[in-house]
């Protein structure tokens, strides 16, 4: 898949949000937040609550790259 968040994980690291952080203020999973780090498929819920959590588009967390 060519779908990779290091916007959303650059994002998480100027903020100083950890993970485990994350993973509590969106209510996601451990999982699926290790499936966000791993730049693995995630569904559009995921997507949408991640942007509503953190008042932001899908493109300030995420990016197409051509493999």
């Amino acid at each position: 898949m060519a779908i990779k968040y290091y916007k959303l994980l650059d994002m998480l690291q100027r903020q100083g949000i950890s993970k485990g952080q994350f993973a509590e203020i969106t209510g996601l999973s451990s999982a699926t937040v290790a499936k966000l780090s791993g730049h693995k498929t995630v569904n559009i819920e995921i997507i949408d609550r991640v942007c509503k959590t953190l008042n932001c588009q899908p493109g300030d967390i995420m990016e197409y790259i051509d493999e």
